[in-house]
C-alpha cells in the first residue's frame, strides 16, 4: 500500500457538523415559509419540508409538533417583521397626519420587499375559522389598531372617546382596502408599491380629514342631560 492510499485509509472520517438547536430551527421555518408563501398551506406537506431541509421527519415533529405549529411559527416571524416595519415608520412620523401616510407607506414597502411574508400572513386557502386564522387575524387586528391610534390622534382629547367605534369601523375598513390593493399590485405590477400606497393615502386621507373636523368641532356631551 503506498503513502497515498495509507493515509487515506488512517485519516479519520470528519465528523458531519452538527447545527445547535435554535440554528437548525430558523433553517427549517426558512424553508418552511419559502414552501408555503409558494403553494399555500394545504399543499405543502411536512414530508417535503423535512426533505428540503436535509433533516428526518420524526426531528421535524420534534422541533415544530405538526404542521399547523410549523405554520404558526411562520406566521408568527411574518407578523411580528410586518408589525415592526408600520409600528416603526408611525412612531417616526412627524404627526398624526403624517403617520397614517408613513404607515400605509410601509406597509406596501414591506409587501414589496418581502412577498413571501404577504403570501404567508394573507393566505387564502387557511382553513377558516381554525387556530391558524385565529393567528392571522390577531395581526391584523394588531395592524388596524396601529391604524386607529393614528386617526384617534388627530381629534382633540374631549373627542376621542365619542368618536373610538367610529375610528375602529374606519380603521378596519382601510386595512380591507389595503388588502384589496396590494392584490390587484401584485396581480398586475402596474404601480411601484410607494405609488400604489400613495394612491390610497390621496382616495383616503381627505375623508378621514373632513370626518376629524366634524367629530373635533362637536360638542362634547359631557354633562348633556
Amino acid at each position: 500500500m503506498n503513502a497515498m492510499v495509507q493515509s487515506t485509509v488512517s485519516r479519520p472520517r470528519a465528523a458531519k457538523s452538527r447545527l445547535p438547536r435554535a440554528q437548525r430551527e430558523q433553517q427549517i421555518l426558512a424553508i418552511a415559509h419559502a414552501h408555503f408563501a409558494a403553494r399555500g398551506f394545504g399543499a405543502v406537506t411536512m414530508d417535503e419540508v423535512a426533505a428540503a431541509a436535509g433533516v428526518t421527519k420524526p426531528l421535524l415533529y420534534t422541533y415544530f409538533g405538526n404542521k399547523e405549529r410549523l405554520y404558526r411559527a411562520c406566521v408568527e416571524q411574518a407578523g411580528e417583521a410586518m408589525i415592526a416595519a408600520v409600528g416603526e415608520a408611525v412612531a417616526t412620523a412627524a404627526g398624526p397626519a403624517e403617520a397614517l401616510r408613513d404607515g400605509l407607506r410601509a406597509f406596501f414597502s414591506f409587501v414589496d420587499r418581502d412577498r413571501d411574508a404577504w403570501r404567508v400572513l394573507f393566505d387564502e386557502t387557511l382553513p377558516a375559522g381554525g387556530e391558524l386564522a385565529r393567528s392571522v387575524e390577531a395581526y391584523r387586528t394588531r395592524l388596524a389598531a396601529l391604524v386607529a391610534e393614528t386617526q384617534l390622534a388627530l381629534i382633540a382629547a374631549p373627542g376621542r372617546e365619542r368618536a373610538a367605534t367610529e375610528v375602529e369601523a374606519l380603521s378596519n375598513a382601510l386595512l380591507g382596502a389595503c388588502e384589496g390593493l396590494v392584490r390587484w399590485w401584485l396581480r398586475t405590477g402596474a404601480l411601484p408599491a410607494a405609488e400604489a400606497a400613495d394612491l390610497l393615502v390621496a382616495t383616503v386621507e381627505p375623508g378621514l380629514q373632513a370626518r376629524v373636523a366634524l367629530r373635533t368641532s362637536q360638542p362634547s356631551e359631557q354633562g348633556a342631560p
